[in-house]
């Protein structure tokens, strides 16, 4: 099963939104890092009373990661569970080879 078209097709599928929503989280994460590390006077800048712009790149992370799983949430019904659902069916579908009379 490991070779069929389509379960190739879904591995692939879920490795792309993976490497890409990864790597934009990471990225996302290591610019917060790098700003808070190396750009101290931008982040400590006021926006409304105490809160500064450090503060809100933060809640932004959490932001992130609510938006990270809602798109693989509704990529993966979109895009995955279809094809998995065939594939699914498919192999229930098929008689089982150990329940082959000798």
């Amino acid at each position: 099963m490991g070779r069929d078209r389509r379960f190739v097709r879904l591995r692939r599928r879920l490795t792309r939104f993976s490497i890409i929503a990864i790597g934009g989280f990471l990225c996302w994460y290591f610019l917060y890092v790098a700003m808070s590390a190396f750009a101290r006077e931008f982040m400590d800048q006021r926006l409304i009373g105490n809160v500064n712009v450090g503060l809100v790149f933060g809640l932004l992370e959490f932001v992130a990661t609510f938006l990270l799983a809602w798109g693989y949430a509704h990529y993966a019904r979109a895009a995955l569970d279809p094809l998995a659902d065939r594939i699914r069916t498919e192999i229930d579908s098929a008689p089982d080879p150990r329940s082959r009379q000798r």
